[in-house]
């Protein structure tokens, strides 16, 4: 059999079989998901958190040094989602993307999104710029941004035997990804309307009685008006 005959009967196999679906409660292993037509339908958030400019950071400093910050990023990012109770599911160059489930799961993205804030601007920047000359010599500021939404989405198998991995199929985790895009001002963190709605009262005001949220605001998604919230708040670890 040659290649070409190889692609044509696999492809043939996924878009005439049906899907084995069952609901999830809990986000899916990879191991957990057949890889011929096994789906897991799961009504999560989605967040999204990448790190700005990273073009940049690639093209003016040197590939160690580059490779120092993104992982400095990454680092610090997983480590503050876990805590935060988000299983991490890939990750993309510099971007990681994490999903929450449970009762309380529109509320921990947000805590988790707003301590990820902390932890670039208070610990992450102020060390890399500490120990990476270059970094303050031709000006280069640490930045990122989170985005989140919530909804329904299906996750699967996607690859062949040996090489797969799962992917999260729905407007929740594309929306999200899309948020993570926005770079404007000072607002680290985008998220919804149906992720704001849901969260507890106590990650939209602060202490003070100060909303930490800026909205509602119509905003372009990916060809749809959205409504969303923007943040510049930190929350310390």
């Amino acid at each position: 059999m040659g290649l070409a005959d190889e692609v044509e009967k696999a492809v043939t196999n996924v878009v005439c079989s049906n899907w084995n679906t069952r609901k999830g409660t809990v986000v899916p292993e990879t191991g957990n998901v057949s890889l011929s037509n096994g789906a897991v339908e799961v009504d999560a958030v989605y967040l999204y958190a990448d790190l700005a400019d990273s073009t940049g950071l690639a093209r003016d400093f040197a590939r160690t040094t580059a490779a120092k910050v993104i992982r400095a990023y990454l680092d610090a990012t997983c480590r503050v989602i876990r805590a935060r109770g988000g299983e991490i599911r890939s990750f993309d160059g510099d971007r990681v993307m994490a999903v929450f489930m449970g009762a309380n799961k529109n509320t921990d993205a947000a805590k988790c999104a707003l301590q990820i804030n902390y932890a670039v601007q208070k610990i992450v920047r102020p060390k890399a710029e500490a120990n990476l000359s270059s970094l303050r010599t031709l000006g280069f500021e640490i930045k990122h941004c989170v985005g989140i939404d919530s909804g329904t989405a299906l996750i699967v198998r996607g690859g062949v035997r040996g090489n797969n991995d799962l992917v999260s199929i729905g407007r929740a985790p594309n929306v999200a990804a899309k948020l993570s895009d926005i770079r404007h001002g000072d607002y680290r963190t985008y998220i919804t309307k149906d992720v704001y709605n849901d969260m507890l009262d106590s990650v939209k005001t602060s202490s003070d009685g100060r909303s930490m949220w800026e909205g509602p605001l119509n905003r372009e998604v990916g060809g749809e008006r959205i409504t969303v919230y923007k943040s510049s708040w930190r929350w310390s670890l």
